[in-house]
């Protein structure tokens, strides 16, 4: 599934500028699908310059790629809409978008003579509730198509009669659990949703960033780890296949998945059917290093998740995730200023996080995942380590039971740990010295972080935007 996750520093040959405007994201689409090999675009229908109109622009500027590959059946548009039950300034996007998909029906209708639909299904972000799901498929299902059924007065003709059928009749919702409570209680949501349904299928989607701004590296692998687990029981005591999706950046804090990491991923994550091509893996590497990462993805072949302990991850987790707030309550003010620094990637606003709302970390409000890793980084704090000193022998040797890739991943990211800056905590700094890897650190971009660190403290901010893109661009990831 690509993604317009901003977490990239190189812009797309496409692009008319640093920041990708509606067009390019249509070009974007087009790209993802018919030269990388990804057969899944998201369409992100939140914020400002939002194109409803994406199924016609492509099928209008791509007619010949779209004739072969079918939009619907081989490639795919998945819509993101914003939670009205959150997004409260947005909340009516979501009528707009829900409504633009019988219409997108009729485009594909002209273009291929048929009622096969080009989008049919929903990801809503921040899923706290099944009712929240079921909403959405109700208004659908009773408004948006239900209307056509309706006269306008007794005795004249129905909606459909003046104006055309409404099609397709359903769609599917695909909940996107982003905190922990929720995440731990996702099987339960999807349960109670699917009840009074007829499926022939159920895709769920698990955050991989959120998780691990709010509650760490190792806080995310092993929440994930267990909502993966209770799927599987969940669609094993109800016999309705559950294909989880995982969103997963470059970055080793927010998954670590690049090209170069396939087959590592795929350990991590067995029973996962869908991973996020974000903007960083499209954009950071060479086109050929892309296209051959998804060949390996769409070969890959799925199994059942890894089985793990809850009660002790739980544990874990607790004193983790304490440890680890502790540590970002004290760096929040230098994360908040140098994310100011931070170049944005997309021209409209993407969909709000959880900081955006009540639950953000010790009452303090911080930029989203990107940006916050990228700020980190920028000063060689890498925000894997954070939290680490808290947990003892006894449950490294667990979370390395449990999170196949921990070693490897810590020793991508300590690559950039820049000791030099000053902002690494003391008791960090002992367990990192301690860890059983083999450190190999990049001495440029250790320059570079002691150079934005030392114009932070002189406030010599002009030129720390193209210092933490030079950084960025030796890890070939911006946050």
């Amino acid at each position: 599934m690509s993604t317009q996750h901003p977490d990239n520093v190189i812009s797309p040959f496409f692009a008319e500028s640093s920041e990708l405007d509606g067009e390019d994201e249509i070009q974007e689409a087009y790209y993802a699908f018919s030269h990388l090999g990804c057969d899944e675009q998201m369409w992100d229908c939140e914020g400002k310059e939002v194109d409803n109109f994406v199924v016609k622009k492509l099928l209008t500027k791509h007619e010949t790629f779209f004739r072969e590959k079918r939009l619907g059946r081989d490639v795919f548009i998945t819509l993101r809409v914003p939670n009205p039950t959150v997004e409260r300034a947005e909340a009516k996007i979501l009528l707009e978008t829900l409504e633009s998909i019988p219409r997108s029906f009729d485009t594909a209708k002209l273009f291929y003579g048929d009622d096969l639909p080009p989008i049919f299904e929903i990801i809503l972000p921040m899923t706290a509730s099944y009712k929240s799901l079921d909403r959405i498929y109700r208004y659908y299902c009773d408004f948006v198509v239900g209307k056509q059924k309706k006269p306008f007065k007794e005795g004249d003709i129905t909606i459909a009669e003046w104006i055309g059928e409404f099609k397709p009749e359903k769609i599917n919702l695909i909940p996107l659990f982003e905190d922990l409570e929720h995440m731990l209680d996702a099987h339960n949501i999807v349960r109670d949703y699917l009840q009074d349904k007829e499926v022939e299928y159920q895709r769920v989607f698990l955050a991989r960033s959120d998780p691990a701004t709010n509650y760490g590296l190792v806080g995310a692998v092993l929440l994930n780890k267990i909502a993966l687990q209770r799927l599987q029981q969940l669609s094993d005591s109800t016999g309705t296949m559950i294909y989880p999706i995982v969103g997963i950046g470059s970055a080793p804090f927010r998954g670590n998945l690049r090209p170069q990491t396939i087959e590592r991923i795929s350990r991590e994550y067995p029973s996962v059917h869908t991973f996020t091509i974000q903007s960083a893996f499209k954009y950071d590497n060479s086109p050929k290093e892309v296209e051959e990462a998804i060949t390996k993805l769409h070969e890959r072949q799925t199994g059942p998740p890894q089985m793990v302990d809850e009660k002790r991850c739980l544990e874990i987790m607790g004193k983790y995730s304490r440890e680890y707030e502790r540590q970002i309550v004290a760096l929040a003010p230098i994360i908040n200023r140098i994310a100011r620094c931070v170049p944005s990637r997309r021209k409209r606003k993407l969909h709000i996080g959880l900081f955006g709302y009540s639950r953000n970390i010790g009452g303090l409000s911080l930029p989203r995942a990107i940006t916050f890793t990228a700020a980190l980084y920028s000063i060689g704090l890498p925000p894997e380590i954070l939290g680490l000193n808290a947990l003892d022998k006894d449950d490294f040797r667990f979370v390395k039971e449990i999170y196949v890739n921990f070693e490897e991943d810590l020793s991508d990211a300590l690559k950039y740990l820049n000791h030099d800056t000053g902002f690494l905590p003391e008791n960090i700094a002992r367990k990192v010295n301690n860890l059983p890897i083999d450190l190999q650190p990049d001495r440029e971009h250790n320059e570079i972080t002691s150079f934005i660190a030392n114009s932070l403290r002189e406030n010599r901010i002009e030129e720390l935007q193209e210092c933490i893109l030079r950084a960025a661009n030796l890890r070939k990831f911006l946050g």
